[in-house]
C-alpha cells in the first residue's frame, strides 16, 4: 500500500476530502517522528510500538575484501506489532 492509496482509504473511511486525509496522515507521521526524537518510544495500543535504539559505532568487514570498515553510530527504528494487529493478520 502506498501513501496515496492510504490517503484514499482514510478519506473514504473517515468521510474526509483527500486534502484533509493527507493532512491527517502527515500529522500522524510527524507525531510519531517527534515522539521518537523525544521519548524514543511511541505506543499505539493494539496496533504496536515504534522505538528508536542507539547503535554504537563499530568496526565491520568488507565482505569482498575482508578489509576492516568503520561503521558510524546511528539510530535504528524498530516496530513491534500489538496483539490486535497480530490477530487481524492471523
Amino acid at each position: 500500500m502506498t501513501k496515496s492509496s492510504l490517503v484514499d482509504f482514510i478519506a473514504d473511511k473517515a468521510d474526509l476530502t483527500k486534502a484533509e486525509a493527507t493532512r491527517a496522515l502527515d500529522a500522524v507521521m510527524a507525531g510519531i517522528e517527534q515522539g521518537l526524537q523525544q521519548a524514543e518510544k511511541v505506543t499505539l495500543v493494539g496496533f504496536g510500538t515504534f522505538s528508536a535504539k542507539h547503535k554504537e559505532a563499530r568496526v565491520g568487514r568488507n565482505p569482498q575484501t575482508g578489509a576492516p570498515v568503520q561503521i558510524p553510530a546511528k539510530v535504528a527504528i524498530s516496530f513491534k506489532a500489538g496483539n490486535k494487529l497480530k490477530d487481524a493478520l492471523n
